[in-house]
């Protein structure tokens, strides 16, 4: 991966992450930094997840894979929410 594919998965992480938050109805209990390193992380594996399923290279605007990892941002926010508020 290059210096642009990791700025790129990073920029991406941000939007995902904070869409991710928006789709969690409720307040959640993490910071902005754990939102956007779970929007990096579901940005990587849904990129992954979307090239496994054929889905990732399509003309146009790929909105498939961007739901997937969207998805994968609101259940890690989610997810983690619920480990904080157990503490």
């Amino acid at each position: 991966m290059e210096i642009s594919g990791i700025i790129s998965a990073i920029v991406i992480g941000i939007v995902i992450g904070v869409l991710g938050r928006l789709v969690v109805p409720g307040r959640q209990r993490i910071g902005i930094l754990l939102t956007i390193l779970v929007g990096i992380v579901a940005a990587l594996i849904g990129s992954a997840l979307a090239s496994a399923f054929g889905v990732a290279d399509t003309k146009g605007i790929d909105w498939i894979e961007w739901l997937i990892q969207i998805g994968l941002a609101a259940l890690g926010v989610a997810a983690l929410d619920r480990t904080r508020a157990r503490r």
